[in-house]
């Protein structure tokens, strides 16, 4: 099959097993550039990724295993390839990096399934414990990074399921959007969520299941003192917060905080585990950011602006800086010692949000039109980080190349 991207309504339906893999080595190899010469006894040496993937989960994954040199155990849920479709990106990503783990002499092992799901949960402490056998250490988790993304979640304890919606929070938002694959605007209006919808997001992206994991490994003995946990948030500028941070996905965030707060009083408080944070990112280009309402115009100025600067960075290039100036930054380890904000939040969106930053994003936000979209913005950029996440418009792949499905089951 001669794979090309299927992109309808800045949703890409299909993905490039070669491209894929592209991308997980070069993520591989800033790893093994940066972390690895940064010597650090705190780093961890058990690690699970829960929505280990894509996006953050993936890099996440990444780091710890070539930087750090870590065991992983990594937890999604992806669609595997039919005999005449591609299958999700994220099951090229995992099958790319077992090859090149296995490769490194790493051990590593992936588990497919829904991680809302209390069989889930069992089946990674079953894993935990077989990986730590096999290399000889203490079945103690030393991170467990939370980074599931699901529009869809059903609660293990009831049964219920719930779809969340990305909406605005007690009025209608309308406002201007860009289609990144054509450069073309219009404008877009989204009503305000019912109750219901706010109630159905939070479960769907809130803390409640982060908090379930860490109560499922404390109850099978896989938690220390030294143990960290880590989940992962955006809050932007106030311009997007109509949509974000007041909006339905915001409250979501909250919740995520609650729970944060409540795994420290229950766990670290108590001395199971060193700590749990919320990390607040920066604005990146996901398989589901190119849908929210401002976010793609948001994101191509941001690039433009933060790239001449020289501030760039991509997920690994975060996830990299979280690890080595933030979780794993203090030479005694003290969790005390993890840069974080008033609120406890660590921030790897600081360079997002500086003044001069913001500041130079509003102005191009403010003059940017169709005319002058391709120069005033890096929606090319926006396009290229797209189209790359579903293993499109990767260098040094041939895409003109037949490709047999069937090697990637």
């Amino acid at each position: 099959m001669i794979i090309k991207p299927m992109v309808r309504n800045n949703i890409c339906l299909n993905s490039h097993p070669e491209g894929c893999a592209a991308s997980v080595k070069r993520q591989i190899e800033y790893a093994k550039k940066t972390l690895g010469k940064v010597p650090n006894n705190m780093a961890p040496k058990l690690v699970l990724v829960i929505g280990c993937s894509n996006g953050y989960g993936l890099a996440s994954r990444i780091a710890a295993a070539f930087g750090y040199g870590a065991i992983t155990i990594g937890v999604s849920r992806e669609k595997p390839a039919s005999k005449n479709h591609t299958a999700t990106p994220g099951s090229y990503n995992n099958l790319a990096f077992d090859q090149e783990a296995e490769k490194a002499g790493l051990i590593a092992k992936t588990l497919k399934g829904n991680a809302f799901l209390g069989e889930m949960k069992a089946e990674t402490a079953k894993a935990v414990r077989e990986v730590a056998a096999a290399a000889n250490i203490p079945a103690k988790i030393d991170l467990i990074v939370y980074s599931l993304a699901s529009p869809v979640r059903t609660c293990p304890r009831t049964g219920i399921q719930y779809k969340s919606a990305i909406k605005p929070v007690g009025e209608t938002f309308s406002g201007k959007t860009l289609n990144v694959m054509n450069g073309t605007f219009n404008t877009v209006q989204a009503e305000p969520a019912t109750e219901e919808e706010i109630y159905n997001t939070v479960k769907v992206m809130g803390g409640e299941d982060w908090e379930y994991w860490i109560e499922a490994l404390d109850k099978e003995g896989l938690l220390s003192p030294k143990s960290r946990t880590v989940a992962y948030s955006y809050l932007g500028p106030e311009h997007s917060w109509p949509i974000y941070k007041n909006g339905t996905i915001g409250k979501a965030k909250e919740d995520l905080e609650r729970s944060c707060e409540e795994i420290n009083k229950t766990y670290a408080a108590k001395g199971k585990i060193a700590g749990a944070w919320v990390s607040v990112n920066k604005a990146l280009v996901t398989r589901s950011s190119a849908v929210i309402p401002i976010i793609p115009l948001y994101i191509s100025c941001l690039f433009k602006v933060m790239k001449d600067m020289g501030l760039h960075e991509g997920c690994i290039e975060q996830i990299v800086r979280l690890y080595r100036d933030r979780l794993y930054a203090a030479e005694s380890g003290d969790p005390e010692m993890v840069p974080v904000d008033r609120k406890g939040r660590i921030r790897i969106d600081d360079w997002e949000m500086r003044e001069d930053v913001q500041k130079a994003v509003m102005a191009k936000m403010s003059a940017v039109t169709e005319a002058n979209v391709q120069t005033e913005t890096d929606v090319a950029g926006f396009k290229h980080d797209f189209l790359e996440a579903h293993g499109f418009d990767v260098s040094g792949v041939d895409y003109d190349v037949d490709v047999d499905l069937e090697k990637y089951q």
